[in-house]
């Protein structure tokens, strides 16, 4: 049977993970309690895996984001016509 600091710790850490919010899951696993068997440290472990997993797939997320952005500034700056002078051809 899980105690009642760790029940509420995994509560928080589930929400945290289910709503996405990162400083909350950093703040949770910093704060981690003391586990008194195996059992607990099974429910813990379940939870921190997910947590990596969804840690690692927002900051895949952000570095495709970030790319996007990379290739968009690119071809702003491209078709960017106020940098360029243009010249009228009065030479005819």
């Amino acid at each position: 049977m899980l105690g009642k600091r760790l029940r509420m710790w995994l509560n928080k850490l589930q929400i945290a993970i289910i709503e996405k919010n990162t400083v909350a899951i950093s703040q949770l696993v910093e704060e981690m309690p003391k586990f008194k068997n195996i059992n607990e440290m099974k429910s813990a472990a379940s939870l921190i895996k997910e947590a990596l997993k969804l840690l690692h797939k927002l900051k895949a997320d952000t570095a495709t984001e970030i790319q996007q952005l990379k290739k968009h500034k690119d071809f702003l700056a491209s078709t960017d016509t106020s940098t360029k002078v243009q010249r009228l051809d009065i030479s005819s």
